[in-house]
């Protein structure tokens, strides 16, 4: 957004200066922008099965000092076609929890703010 006068005029130049042409337009279509989505592994399910590989205590970002449960995740149910083992961290919610190795969880979508590379939740 241009902050003065001066700048949306700017702003508009460089708009018209940028448009395509008829002729590019009709060589190419406008592409339209991709979403990407916040938690790709889950794909398009709501939720997907895996197993524990690894589970372990991380202390979160900055600010915040505490001991955060969490878990490695491999995936049980991967498309044909894809890699055969997908990993990913999901957060063990709540006070205590019997998780170990091996244990058969279910993995929802939902990032922990303050630790990096948490993108899910176990339900």
């Amino acid at each position: 957004q241009p902050r003065c006068y001066l700048c949306y005029l700017c702003y508009n130049i460089y708009k018209v200066i940028f448009m395509p042409t008829l002729n590019q337009l009709l060589k190419l279509n406008r592409t339209k922008i991709k979403t990407k989505t916040k938690s790709p592994a889950l794909g398009k399910c709501p939720q997907k099965k895996g197993m524990c590989v690894r589970v372990f205590m991380t202390t979160p970002k900055k600010p915040n000092s505490a001991k955060r449960k969490v878990a490695k995740i491999g995936y049980t149910t991967v498309r044909l076609g894809k890699r055969l083992r997908r990993y990913t961290m999901a957060y063990i919610p709540g006070i205590g929890h019997n998780l170990q190795q091996y244990c058969h969880v279910l993995i929802r979508g939902g990032r922990v703010k303050d630790l990096p590379a948490v993108k899910y939740h176990m339900i």
